[in-house]
């Protein structure tokens, strides 16, 4: 049996692929929690193609029972953007307006 925190991984990724698929999107789990099992990088997740935008996302999905409260876009933000030393940006922002922004 996996450990409490796999299970709730899986339950986390299946629960996007439902929410993905609610929204027109052909959503699929990698197996094991390894994109490799769906031609992907390991960290791949979940990955997700929208026939009608021609939109395809890859998502590695971390289900927490906590997360830094610095993470969460503060009132009246849309979002929060991150970035390490000498790295990429990174936006964080909720699902619903993610999609919204996709057209979706």
């Amino acid at each position: 049996m996996p450990s409490p925190g796999k299970q709730k991984g899986n339950t986390g990724e299946r629960e996007l692929v439902k929410i993905l698929e609610s929204r027109g999107f052909s959503a699929k789990r990698a197996w094991g929690s390894d994109g490799r099992a769906l031609g992907e990088k390991e960290g791949v997740d979940v990955v997700a193609d929208h026939d009608l935008t021609g939109l395809n996302i890859r998502v590695q999905v971390k289900r927490l029972k906590r997360w830094s409260k610095t993470l969460h876009p503060p009132d009246g933000s849309d979002m929060v953007a991150i970035r390490g030393d000498r790295e990429e940006w990174h936006v964080v922002l909720k699902l619903d307006e993610f999609l919204q922004l996709m057209g979706i």
